[in-house]
């Protein structure tokens, strides 16, 4: 358990993946209670052209995400003003084909060797700015849903109330998808653009399994999210994997295990009810 610790590499992909999860795991649930899965998705994918041509101009990849997105944005808003085009279909349109037009400058015979770790991370080895990116996404993610939280409260559960209340639904969703948009251009780097959406939903998905209530959801798809991380880095270590891939992977397996462990709850409680409870329910 502790042979992996004593490598500093080690040391540093574990202190990623837990700024990751923190982020990930709190953002995550009201990417869930929003239905913004789909969103997540495509926000990671839309960005990897300018993430790309950061890395041939030697930038920073957040320089290249964020005029990405706001070019995703345009695009999609003009597609769905085409007569017969729902949003859906221009999302689907536009962003496979950002997506397309990054994986060709990626894999193109001409680009430096290495760039296809954009596509999946290089969490085991992050740099000083790596983790001071990271450590920052924590901060802005947890003061800005704590600024948000009566208003994502009011408009995810009740929008008639929330516009009683003065709060706009739509503006509100507007700032949760500009974190969601911030947090993926930093998590980018660690997890790659193909499985980042993963600490976004799955963490999530796996604690919405097991309780109803935001507090307690936010807290357990956090530790989910860490200790999966955790656990995909060993995976890594001793198997030899990828470790976004592997980070991933353990993310998925957390989703799944919550489905027998949300049964075997269901199962203790309603032992201890007693006949006429359990005739009544």
């Amino acid at each position: 358990m502790f042979e992996p610790l004593q490598d500093e590499f080690m040391r540093r992909a574990m202190v990623e993946v837990t700024l990751i999860g923190i982020a990930g795991g709190a953002l995550g649930c009201w990417v869930i209670l929003y239905r913004l899965s789909y969103a997540a998705e495509s926000l990671a994918h839309s960005i990897f052209p300018g993430l790309v041509l950061a890395t041939l101009a030697g930038v920073p990849l957040i320089v290249g995400g964020i005029p990405a997105i706001v070019v995703a944005a345009l695009a999609i808003a003009a597609a769905s003003r085409i007569p017969g085009v729902t949003r859906e279909v221009a999302i689907g349109v536009v962003v496979t084909t950002l997506f397309g037009l990054g994986v060709l400058l990626a894999l193109s015979p001409d680009s430096p060797p290495g760039l296809q770790e954009i596509l999946f991370g290089d969490i085991l080895g992050p740099t000083d700015a790596d983790l001071a990116g990271a450590a920052a996404l924590a901060v802005v993610v947890g003061i800005g849903l704590l600024l948000l939280h009566g208003r994502l409260l009011a408009g995810g559960f009740d929008p008639g109330a929330a516009r009683s209340l003065g709060a706009s639904p739509g503006l509100t969703e507007a700032a949760l998808l500009v974190l969601l948009a911030v947090a993926i251009v930093v998590a980018v780097q660690g997890l790659g653009n193909l499985l980042v959406v993963a600490v976004f939903v799955g963490p999530a998905a796996a604690a919405r399994r097991l309780t109803e209530r935001i507090v307690p959801m936010i807290a357990l798809a956090v530790t989910i999210a860490v200790f999966a991380g955790f656990a995909g880095l060993y995976l890594s270590y001793y198997a030899g994997t990828a470790g976004g891939a592997s980070v991933a992977l353990a993310i998925v397996a957390a989703y799944l295990l919550s489905m027998p462990t949300v049964r075997l709850l269901s199962l203790l409680h309603s032992e201890k009810r007693t006949p006429a409870e359990a005739t009544i329910s």
